[in-house]
């Protein structure tokens, strides 16, 4: 797997915030105008089908939800230790 996708992957896994931007256009002067921009912040949750691309599907098989939160919070710190 190249590393971009890896990295692409992993942010899925362990959930991001993404920046959204809305505009909003009307005719003014028989001319388009921007009337409005709003940005907005997203919350994405973590995505354990991400987190198992990553690890592979073996590895989550056997896990109980106890088990996958902890792997959730593993890859959490490794993530914060590679940024």
């Amino acid at each position: 797997m190249n590393e971009s996708l890896r990295k692409a992957i992993m942010k899925c896994a362990l959930g991001c915030t993404a920046t959204e931007t809305v505009e909003e256009y009307g005719i003014e002067d028989g001319a388009m105008k921007l009337v409005k921009k709003k940005k907005l912040k997203k919350e994405i949750p973590p995505d354990l089908k991400a987190a198992q691309m990553l690890l592979g599907e073996d590895a989550f098989a056997e896990m109980d939800d106890e088990r996958l939160e902890e792997e959730r919070k593993r890859l959490l710190r490794e993530m914060k230790e590679e940024t």
